[in-house]
Formats: C-alpha cells, sequence, structure tokens
C-alpha cells in the first residue's frame, strides 16, 4: 500500500471541538489524567460534530505555513528509531532545525520538547511517557503562552531583544516506522478561522506552574485537511503561534487526531513524533 493509492478526495469524520464552561468562568484542565477515566479533570466540556476532511494528496501546494498556517514537506530523517529520548535529542533536533532555517528563512530555531506518540486502544494512561494521539481540537498556544516559552527557553540576556523582532512556534510532526493510516491528523486552515469567535485561552494547570493553550469552538466554516498516509519520510510544519499580525498571514493552526473511516483493515497503529520549536527571525 502506498500514500498515492486511490482514495476519496475527502472523507466524513467525527471531531471533537471545545464547549465553554456554562458558568462563564475561564476554561482550564489539569494535565495530570485521572486514573481511572484517562481524562484531564477540566471545568469545560466537549461537543462532536461530523465535518469534512479534504484529502489534498496531490494538492500538498495548496497549503503553505503563511496562507494555511501549515505545509507538508517530503524530507527523509536520519534518525529513525525514536525509542531513546537522549538519541532523539542528538540525532533528530539538529537536523530538524536545519530544517526549518532552510524552509522559512529564519534565523534562529531552538527546540523546547518533542512528544512521542504510539496509539494503544483500550489503555487509559496517558502520562508523559505513554502519550497518545489527542482527539480534540486545539492549539497548542496563545500568545501569553508564547511569550512565556521564549523567556522560559531561552538566556534572560537574549529573550527581550527576540521578542522585538518576528518570532514564531512552529511543530514538525512526523510519523515514525510506518504510513500514518491510522488516526492521521487532520489540520484547519487559517483562512476559515474567525480568531475572536472560535479561539478559547485555556488554563493548563501543571503541578509547578499554569500554562495557557486555545481551545476551538465549533464554526461550520471550518476547512479541514489532511495528508492521507502520511509517510515517515514526509512531515508537515505546524504554526502554532506567530508575532507578525498585521498582513494576513496565518497565526495558527487548530488540529486533532481523527478516525479515518478509509483506513485499511488490519493497519498498524499510528506512531508519531512532534517536535515544538521557537523560530526566529532577523
Amino acid at each position: 500500500m502506498s500514500a498515492s493509492d486511490a482514495a476519496p478526495n475527502t472523507v466524513q469524520a467525527e471531531l471533537i471541538y471545545f464547549s465553554a464552561p456554562t458558568d462563564g468562568s475561564k476554561p482550564y484542565s489539569h494535565i495530570n489524567a485521572d486514573p481511572v477515566t484517562g481524562t484531564w479533570k477540566r471545568n469545560w466540556t466537549s461537543e462532536s460534530y461530523t465535518v469534512d476532511i479534504e484529502n489534498i494528496r496531490g494538492k500538498e501546494d495548496s497549503v503553505t505555513l503563511d496562507t494555511a498556517g501549515f505545509q507538508f514537506f517530503r524530507r527523509p530523517a536520519t534518525h529513525k528509531a525514536f525509542t531513546d529520548d537522549k538519541a532523539v535529542e542528538a540525532e533528530y533536533y539538529p537536523e530538524s532545525i536545519e530544517f526549518v532555517k532552510e524552509i522559512t528563512g529564519a534565523s534562529r530555531a531552538v527546540i523546547f520538547d518533542h512528544t512521542i506518540r504510539r496509539r494503544r486502544p483500550g489503555e487509559i494512561e496517558d502520562s508523559p511517557q505513554k502519550r497518545q494521539p489527542v482527539p480534540q481540537v486545539h492549539v497548542d498556544q496563545t500568545t501569553a503562552s508564547a511569550i512565556a516559552r521564549v523567556h522560559r527557553h531561552l538566556p534572560p540576556t537574549d529573550a527581550p531583544d527576540l521578542l522585538r523582532r518576528r518570532f514564531q512556534i512552529i511543530n514538525l510532526w512526523r510519523p515514525i516506522s510506518h504510513a500514518a493510516y491510522d488516526w492521521p491528523l487532520a489540520l484547519c486552515d487559517f483562512r476559515s478561522v474567525d480568531p475572536k469567535g472560535d479561539l478559547v485561552p485555556t488554563t493548563l494547570v501543571y503541578p509547578d506552574r499554569d500554562g495557557e493553550t486555545m481551545s476551538v469552538r465549533f464554526n461550520p466554516n471550518h476547512k479541514w485537511k489532511y495528508l492521507r498516509g502520511i509517510e515517515p519520510d514526509e512531515f508537515v510544519l505546524i504554526k502554532c503561534f506567530d508575532s507578525k499580525t498585521d498582513d494576513g498571514t496565518a497565526l495558527l493552526t487548530p488540529h486533532t487526531a481523527f478516525q479515518d473511516p478509509t483506513t485499511p483493515e488490519g493497519t498498524p497503529y499510528r506512531e508519531s513524533i512532534e517536535l515544538r520549536l521557537l523560530v526566529f527571525y532577523d
């Protein structure tokens, strides 16, 4: 089976969106999952909607980082194992930084963490060491959390100057070991997003600090895309934040894992890695 096999141009699938707390309070999520249910403690609920998701295989050039907020590339990684964090940091980080700088024209890129996900049906635990695909429409960062990331991960002597120029947070997402037909990643074209109406800052409560992510309300105008059967030699850059706000440039990308109804029977469970990068420009 190859990624170019005949497949429908559009699939219908269920996506899970955010529904605000009924009491009007700011939404929050505790990152430690309930050991019984596997869900995070939170004061908001989810709503499911059936949406069309376009397979843009063969039309990859219809989306770019600055128009849609995401962009697909074919570039094999030298590192293949993805079983040891230290090896990932030593071998996969440097080549990925070079990819991102080359593609974006950035002067500096700093990876501040990574997550490896391996789908395990029936397992409730979702700990930092055992991450599963996330079936919830979201954006990783808000403006406040993006600025906080710069202060947290860059030297205090560098941060003020870096924040005066354009910077972004970009995720580099790649399948591991086999094509991601199982629970692939859907991405929402920024041109179909209403930033003021669709996006809701949500507190992430960590044991030692608070962070912030962006929850996403349903909007029937959302245009969803995916690359069916994205392969380990391919990756997608997903913009989570951009400080350049004055010319219609895509600022972010709502995204989610979803159950593709065209997934062939017996397909291996999805395995993937995402890197999160602070990306700076002169």
